[in-house]
């Protein structure tokens, strides 16, 4: 069987598939994983992104988490773009930030996704649970990234 022959997931099907994957998953303040994947998917919605990209906002870091191995991102019955869109969003160890910014502008879709990710990162209630060292390196973090990727802040 291949891809094209296959029903692609549903997004209910992929919410359900990443919600499993990180469900051992906190962020760094110590809430359910599931929360950040769930903005991001929201925030994706909400700036007029279409399925392909909600889908990749729920699957944003399963690879790069290690919550979903690429061979499954591979096999999985997903839009190619909704695949490239989560490659695009992974990040490789020891990648400069700037490679990375490349890659998501290189890839169609994926700069709403990142948009969407970055603007529940830096989310000013979301950061004043961190201590203050953490809050002040991921505000600079993720300002710089905004600035590689020429957006504003949300």
């Amino acid at each position: 069987m291949t891809e094209t022959s296959r029903t692609p997931l549903s997004l209910a099907a992929v919410e359900d598939i990443a919600r499993t994957a990180h469900a051992s998953q906190t962020d760094k303040a110590g809430r359910p994983y599931s929360e950040h994947l769930a903005a991001v998917a929201e925030g994706v919605r909400t700036r007029g992104g279409d399925e392909d990209q909600i889908a990749a906002a729920w699957l944003h870091d399963a690879v790069e988490d290690d919550a979903l191995s690429g061979q499954w991102l591979a096999q999985a019955p997903l839009s190619p773009r909704t695949k490239a869109i989560v490659l695009a969003l992974t990040k490789r160890p020891g990648e400069p930030p700037e490679t990375y910014a490349a890659r998501i502008l290189e890839t169609p879709g994926a700069l709403l996704v990142k948009q969407a990710d970055l603007a529940h990162n830096a989310d000013p209630n979301r950061l004043a649970d961190l201590d203050e060292p953490t809050r002040k390196r991921l505000t600079e973090k993720y300002a710089r990234m905004r600035a590689l990727l020429g957006l504003k802040a949300d």
